[in-house]
């Protein structure tokens, strides 16, 4: 498929066109309009696939850009995927210059990125760890969350995220969207699905 037959705004395609993307891979074409209609996803689809593609467009289209709270919270196992899933995420609101995503991981200034989040933003891409310690210190509010994303969330179990994850999913809001991409399927992370998503539908890609 290709992405001038998507149905979107006008901002994402210009910055798909921008990006350079014209034809989906196999897990954009499977992920985003389910994710588009509403659904919550489980994608069992293993890195370079183009996954943050995959879920950055439906939650960017969901954004509201007048309200300046977090409404898509996006986990992910280390800091160097939290930044490169940031960076994509910047390059899709380009056209939306008051959507603001943010990154917050360990290992950085802790107010620094407070006040960034204080700033107001629309898109929080994190390690769940710094997540956490964000929640304690009350410098972000996820009562306004209405997508979640855990990327590699099996990498995250590997890592002994587990209970954060847990914690993290069961502060936000009830009505949301919730969406799992992991390599593989372990068990610890098909009862996070079965306890916190809603009637998931299964996308499986194969990297060729």
């Amino acid at each position: 498929m290709l992405y001038s037959e998507l149905q979107c705004t006008e901002a994402i395609r210009k910055a798909v066109e921008r990006m350079g993307f014209t034809e989906m891979t196999e897990v954009q074409e499977k992920t985003i309009p389910v994710m588009m209609a509403g659904r919550d996803v489980i994608a069992k689809a293993p890195t370079g696939t183009g996954k943050t593609c995959a879920f950055g467009i439906p939650v960017v289209q969901q954004i509201d850009p007048d309200r300046k709270a977090p409404q898509a919270v996006i986990l992910a196992p280390t800091r160097e995927l939290a930044q490169q899933i940031a960076a994509e995420l910047t390059e899709l609101v380009y056209f939306m210059p008051q959507v603001q995503v943010v990154c917050v991981y360990g290992g950085a200034n802790m107010d620094k990125q407070a006040r960034q989040l204080a700033e107001g933003c629309q898109i929080v891409v994190a390690t769940p760890g710094r997540l956490m310690d964000h929640y304690k210190r009350r410098s972000i509010d996820l009562s306004c969350v209405e997508q979640v994303i855990l990327d590699e969330a099996d990498e995250m179990l590997n890592m002994g995220f587990l209970e954060d994850m847990e914690t993290i999913l069961s502060q936000l809001p009830e009505e949301r969207q919730t969406l799992m991409f992991s390599a593989t399927m372990p068990q610890a992370i098909a009862e996070i699905a079965r306890k916190f998503q809603k009637d998931p539908v299964t996308v499986r890609v194969i990297k060729k």
